[in-house]
């Protein structure tokens, strides 16, 4: 089942400056600098279900950490310890010459899976401490991927996301430990903000792997909606007399964005669902509040998937040798569905002249459940 709703609130102006290529150099030096960084794959699917193309940013293969989100924590991490030592945009040998000083600093989140890997993996190279919280009815294996990916102590709590959010941001201000949480609130915006620009190296490398081509529709999956931000302001950077369809995608029963556009009073809203969804890195009630400031510009609307569609993706993008997570396929998973359906077609503007990208945030993050899935029927 897909669910649309327009945003009624676009139009209203945000500087996206600090996405920019210029802007952003010194991010994508710090992550070409690092011995594991290879450019991640960009597969196009042509003439697929009559458009033109689909690009798929493949992220499954990121850091060899499955997902897109040690992007933005390794830079956000990189940046506190820059000040903490008193140093601009250090070289990393400069940074790992000050061992005894990186020993004394810890770094604390929450996360449903992908950031708290990004996070452990991060804090473990430079060679700080780290505890991840995670919320209630996250799996077993999810926790264990984030100890082995680094320096985590994990504990998966018996919260919901948000509370489980207040909840690290209380033990990073009694222990005075750093909070590095990629959704913001009022007097928490600085870290978030760091995160979402770490994500532009993915948009600038599928960028010049299209050659600068202007795709007409991006499918954007969000849960708080930080890489969704990110990835809509790049675009409107480079594209900006003419930036591209931007659609939010996110779980039928977890759809903050969907209520935020629902209601239409410019404010943020938390979803009203069950929160129950197997998109687990896309179970997240409340939007990030400066990510939605860039998709209340960029954003036409948002959709709502059940499980059963994105599980129909997983199954799609198998075919093309892609390995696709639940949440990691909700992009192409709106398309997907989509162009089988005459009414969204027309709703969404797709056509025979239609360029698509979507991003593939994770791989198979839950081999268990992705191996069920994909030889399912």
């Amino acid at each position: 089942m897909i669910k649309l709703m327009p945003n009624k609130n676009r139009g209203v102006e945000v500087d996206t400056s600090a996405y920019s290529f210029i802007a952003t150099e010194n991010i994508r030096n710090l992550h070409t600098s690092l011995k594991v960084y290879r450019e991640t794959p960009l597969v196009e699917l042509k003439n697929f279900k009559g458009v033109r193309s689909i690009f798929i940013k493949d992220e499954s293969q990121r850091f060899g950490l499955k997902a897109f989100k040690a992007l933005g924590g390794v830079w956000a991490i990189y940046t506190v310890i820059s000040r903490e030592l008193g140093l601009n945009n250090p070289p990393l040998d400069e940074i790992f010459n000050r061992r005894a000083e990186l020993d004394k600093l810890t770094f604390i989140t929450t996360t449903d899976g992908n950031h708290g890997k990004g996070v452990s993996w991060a804090a473990g190279m430079f060679g700080c401490k780290s505890y991840v919280y995670m919320p209630k009815g996250t799996v077993e294996i999810r926790a264990q991927a984030i100890r082995d990916a680094g320096s985590a102590t994990v504990e998966i709590t018996d919260l919901n996301y948000d509370d489980c959010v207040k909840f690290t941001a209380q033990l990073a201000e009694k222990n005075h430990w750093h909070l590095i949480q990629d959704t913001s609130w009022a007097g928490y915006e600085d870290i978030p903000a760091q995160i979402m620009l770490g994500y532009t190296t993915l948009a600038y490398e599928a960028l010049w792997q299209m050659h600068y081509v202007r795709p007409t529709h991006i499918f954007l999956q969000a849960g708080v909606g930080s890489m969704a931000g990110a990835i809509a302001a790049v675009f409107a950077e480079v594209f900006k007399d003419n930036p591209p369809r931007v659609t939010i995608v996110e779980p039928t029963e977890v759809a903050c964005f969907y209520e935020t556009m629902r209601i239409g009073d410019g404010l943020i809203h938390s979803a009203t669902g069950n929160g129950q969804t197997m998109m687990a890195g896309l179970n997240c009630a409340t939007p990030c509040e400066i990510a939605w400031k860039i998709l209340r510009r960029f954003a036409a609307d948002t959709a709502t998937i059940s499980d059963d569609v994105a599980a129909d993706a997983m199954r799609v993008l198998a075919a093309q040798k892609i390995i696709s997570g639940e949440s990691g396929c909700a992009g192409f998973a709106l398309a997907n569905a989509a162009l089988d359906d005459k009414n969204l077609r027309r709703a969404l503007e797709l056509d025979a002249d239609s360029i698509i990208f979507v991003i593939n945030t994770e791989g198979d993050t839950d081999p268990k459940n992705y191996k069920a899935i994909v030889e399912r029927n």
